[in-house]
This record gives C-alpha cells, sequence and structure tokens, in this order.
C-alpha cells in the first residue's frame, strides 16, 4: 500500500493546497492520502481555532477524493491529540496502523528547506519518502536541499514539479481574503463562520456567495447536480416567464441539508416547528426538503416563493406554482441525471412544463410501487391536480 501524509496548519486550505494534492495522489499513485491539519504547528503561529481548521480541510480532503483515484481522508489525530503537532509522532502513529504501507510525506518548498531542523530529522526522513513540490524544474534550490538531504541523512526524495501550482501566502490570504485563491464550498465555510474577519450578512449575499455558502454543506460529489439544477432552473423560468433569480436561489439551496443525519433533520425539525407527517418521518429524502427550506427562510432570508419551492421539490403537491413545478423538474431532468425515462420528460419540458412535471411525477411513482415504497399523499394530490389542469 502506498500512503501519502500531507500535514499542515490549512489556515485555510486554499486551491495550492488542492491542486498539490491531487497531483501528488495522481503522480504517486497513492492508494490513500491523509490530509491531516496540525493542533499547534512548532514553526508557526495560528489563531484559528483547530475545529474550524479541520473543518476547512475536510472540505479540501473531499473535493480532491472527488477528482482522483486515489481514497484521501481527512484525519483528526493531531487535532484530536492535542498539544504540538510533531511530524514524527504522527509516522510513527501511521507506521503502527500501516505496517506494510509505503510513506510518501508530502510538502511544499518552504517546509522542505527546513526538513532537516525538524524534531528527529534523521529517524522522520529514513521512515518516508519526501515529495517536495515545485513550478518548475529549474529550480535550483529546491535541488541543492535534496542533494543535502539525500548526502546528510540518507533521505528518499521526490521533487514533484506542478507547473499549475497556486502560489500564495497563507498570511496575506487571511488578512485579504481572495475568493479567487480559495476552494468555493472552503470560502462559503469562511462566510458563514465570520472567519479572518468577515463579517458578512447571511442574509444579503450575492449569488456567488450564496452558491459558496450551499457548496460547504454538501459533498463535493453533489455540487454539479446543484450547478445543473441551477442551470436549468434558470433556463426554464426564462421558457417560461417565471422569476430567474427566484429559480437560482431555490436551486441552490434545495439541497443544503441533503447530508445531514436523520437525528440532526429531526432536530431542525423541531427547531424550526416543521410539523411533519407520518410518510416523511419515515423518508430522510423527504426530510431534508423541509429542512432545507427552513434554513432557506432562517439564514439567508430567501423570499417566500424560493421556500416554497425547496419544501416542495421532492413531492410535488396540488395547485403547484410555476416556480415549484420548475424546481421540481429542474431537479429531475438536470443534465448530470441519467436513468431510464429521463429523456422523454426533458423532451416534454421543452413543450409544456405541466406535461414534463406529470410525466416526472407519474415515473417517480411507478418507481416507488415496483419497490414496494409508499406514494406520498401531495405526490398523488399533484397528479390529480395536473391532470384537472389538462381537462
Amino acid at each position: 500500500m502506498k500512503l501519502g501524509l500531507y500535514g499542515g496548519t490549512f489556515d485555510p486550505p486554499h486551491l495550492g493546497h488542492e491542486v498539490a494534492a491531487r497531483t501528488a495522489a495522481t503522480a504517486l499513485a497513492l492508494d490513500r492520502l491523509i490530509i491531516m491539519p496540525t493542533f499547534s504547528p512548532p514553526h508557526k503561529h495560528t489563531d484559528t481555532d483547530s475545529a474550524h481548521r479541520l473543518a476547512m480541510a475536510t472540505l479540501l480532503a473531499d473535493m480532491v477524493d472527488c477528482h482522483c483515484e486515489t481514497e484521501v481522508l481527512c484525519s483528526d489525530y493531531e487535532v484530536a491529540k492535542g498539544g504540538a503537532s510533531y511530524t514524527v509522532d504522527t509516522v510513527d502513529m501511521l507506521r503502527r496502523e500501516y505496517p506494510q504501507a509505503e510513506l510518501y510525506l508530502l510538502t511544499g518548498a518552504d517546509m522542505f528547506h527546513s526538513l532537516q531542523d525538524w524534531r528527529e530529522a534523521q529517524r522522520l526522513l529514513s521512515m518516508v519518502t519526501v515529495c517536495a513540490f515545485l513550478r518548475s524544474a529549474a529550480d535550483d534550490d529546491l535541488d541543492d536541499q535534496r542533494g543535502r538531504l539525500e548526502q546528510e541523512f540518507g533521505a528518499q526524495v521526490i521533487l514533484l514539479e506542478i507547473p499549475d501550482l497556486v502560489e500564495v501566502s497563507s498570511t496575506e490570504l487571511r488578512e485579504k481574503l481572495a475568493p479567487m485563491f480559495l476552494l468555493p464550498q472552503v470560502y462559503g465555510y469562511i462566510l458563514r463562520n465570520r472567519l479572518y474577519g468577515t463579517d458578512k450578512d447571511l442574509k444579503d449575499l450575492s449569488l456567488d456567495e450564496l452558491r459558496a455558502a450551499s457548496y460547504s454543506r454538501i459533498y463535493a460529489r453533489r455540487i454539479p447536480h446543484v450547478q445543473g439544477t441551477e442551470e436549468t432552473a434558470a433556463a426554464l423560468a426564462r421558457q417560461y416567464g417565471a422569476d430567474e433569480e427566484q429559480a437560482r436561489w431555490a436551486a441552490i439551496l434545495h439541497d443544503i441539508t441533503k447530508y445531514e443525519s436523520r437525528e440532526r433533520q429531526l432536530q431542525l425539525a423541531q427547531k424550526y416547528g416543521i410539523i411533519l407527517d407520518g410518510q416523511s418521518l419515515g423518508a430522510e429524502k423527504l426530510l431534508h426538503a423541509k429542512t432545507a427550506a427552513a434554513i432557506a427562510a432562517a439564514e439567508y432570508s430567501a423570499q417566500q416563493a424560493v421556500v416554497d419551492a425547496i419544501f416542495w421539490h421532492t413531492t410535488g403537491h396540488a395547485n403547484m406554482t410555476a416556480l415549484e413545478k420548475i424546481i421540481y423538474l429542474a431537479d429531475y431532468i438536470e443534465p448530470n441525471r441519467n436513468f431510464d425515462g429521463v429523456d422523454a420528460v426533458r423532451t416534454l419540458a421543452k413543450e409544456s412544463l405541466d406535461a414534463a412535471v406529470l410525466k416526472g411525477l407519474e415515473q417517480t411513482v411507478q418507481e416507488l410501487e415496483e419497490k414496494g415504497a409508499v406514494v406520498h399523499g401531495d405526490t398523488v394530490a399533484a397528479i390529480q391536480s395536473l391532470k384537472e389542469g389538462q381537462t
């Protein structure tokens, strides 16, 4: 097993970290890459709470995992351990947990230049292969350092050229927060938690900021679905005369509680006074629409039409508004969807909003019945209402 360790403060994690981790995972053919934020780094000071840095590093790991074949995890080992974080101690732990693994220590240029000064450097370098990131093969400084480590410590060193590496000072990034250097979900987490001096009112976000906040609450693999739903909803709104901005808001926020646990969903329902019927109580897929709608209203001050469209996007209901139909349909037919019958609904959507929504609802009922699942009463009512509208 080839195991990589990428440690750091990640204060905050930025695009340079993402590109380096993804490139190293592929170039080294790692089986697993562990991203590990420090609790208290010996070489620098950080004022950012370790829990926040861990949460942001987890978003980074999720994004890297989504875009390479290597399994990428974020470990809370050093944060949970507390105290000063020394890499040699962490490597000792990994060797115990993975005794047969080849260990690769991933590091940026700054840390690479100081490796000889790390605690128990000789022992550390005997246990790992060091992989240092560089932007150009002509980086003489890194090549000189490699020679020194190899000669004086017997180290094994790989210099990995990453031409697209984003070099940005974390200190400068904290002082002048620049979204263009951050993963959108990390930027959204920063906005939501008012880190690094940000004090943005979440009830007054631009669409780009709203997207970032939404992406910070879901898994990276879900982001293309949300993006596809947004663009489909916007196109349908233009086609059928609905408010495009409302359609974008509803699509951006419709899945923000998709990955909350059932227990957390029920806590949110209680917090926001959501009355749940027996069918919704038994299905997390239905719960997330209700709780997402509540958060859209409470935290982001979404308009009522937007809140309603999110609330009904899984079941539909009788006498749906145009926006509710659009969000239901956009969620159903967005370009990343690939299941039997979706193309037929896409074709209908070009001709009739009602006919497309009806077809989607009927296909959902058929699928549920084939699985032996109970069809929600609101879905039955939605179908009946659309059929009556055709007569």
